[in-house]
C-alpha cells in the first residue's frame, strides 16, 4: 500500500512542478501556479500520511533468540568466579553481546567464543 502511495505522490508532485514551470513560458497563464502548488501540496500530503505509523496499544514484547557461537555445551559451563553450574537461562543480551549472569554470586561477563584449534 505505501508503495501504491509513493507512486502516485510522485506523479502529483511531478505534474504539479510541471505546472507551476508552465506558468512561467511563452504564453504565462497564473492560474497553474496555483494548479500546480495544490497538486505538490497533495503530493507530500500523501508521503506524510504513508511514512506514519499505527499506533500500536499496551506493551510491546521483544524476543530474543541467543544463538551460541561454535560448539558449547550448556551442560558443563561453570561460573568463572564461583565455580556455579550455569544454564541456557543465565545468558542475556547486553548492549547487543552475549553476557552470563550468575544466579549465585550475581557475576556478570562476557561469553566469548575460545578457538577450536
Amino acid at each position: 500500500m505505501k508503495t501504491i502511495a509513493y507512486i502516485g505522490a510522485a506523479i502529483l508532485i511531478f505534474f504539479g512542478v510541471m505546472f507551476i514551470w508552465s506558468a512561467f513560458g511563452t504564453t504565462p497563464q497564473p492560474a497553474n501556479i496555483g494548479i500546480g502548488a495544490v497538486s505538490v501540496a497533495i503530493g507530500f500530503g500523501i508521503i506524510w500520511f504513508a511514512q506514519r505509523k499505527a499506533k500500536v496499544e499496551g506493551d510491546t514484547n521483544v524476543s530474543v533468540n541467543i544463538d551460541l557461537p561454535g560448539e558449547m555445551k550448556l551442560e558443563t559451563m561453570q561460573c568463572q568466579a564461583c565455580g556455579g553450574s550455569l544454564t541456557s537461562k543465565n545468558i542475556e543480551m547486553q548492549s547487543g553481546a552475549p553476557m552470563i549472569v550468575c544466579p549465585y554470586c550475581e557475576t556478570t561477563y562476557q561469553l566469548n567464543e575460545e578457538p577450536k584449534w
